[in-house]
């Protein structure tokens, strides 16, 4: 079975998705809100394309 590091979300592993999360956190609000909104946009995009998301 696949580790964390291995699985992915949209397409990037789960720990290139948990990286860029913490970072978003570490921003000033409004640079976070637009880190975030950001990172929904790519996700969306690769879910309606049909990337794969695991959990």
């Amino acid at each position: 079975m696949p580790n964390d590091d291995e699985q992915t979300v949209g397409g990037g592993s789960a720990h290139d998705f948990a990286d860029r999360t913490a970072a978003a956190e570490q921003l000033p609000l409004d640079a976070r809100a637009d880190a975030f909104a950001a990172l929904h946009d790519e996700l969306r995009t690769r879910l309606e394309s049909g990337g794969s998301a695991s959990a």
